[in-house]
């Protein structure tokens, strides 16, 4: 199994407003919520999936961006 995304994947993803990494190795989306409390929520929920597809992203909080 691969974990390279196919060519239909990225053009979602990018029609989903994602930026794909040049090297194709990433890909990043802000968000931004009403305040600092949506933010965090935001982040917990999609903790719990995370880690139910056992991924782990790299990502940053401030105030109310993700």
């Amino acid at each position: 199994m691969t974990d390279a995304m196919t060519e239909a994947q990225i053009t979602a993803a990018k029609s989903a407003g994602w930026e794909i990494a040049e090297d194709g190795n990433g890909m990043s989306k802000s968000f931004k919520f009403k305040d600092f409390s949506e933010a965090w929520g935001f982040m917990s929920r999609a903790a719990l999936w995370c880690e139910k597809l056992n991924h782990h992203p790299e990502w940053s909080n401030t105030y109310n961006r993700v």
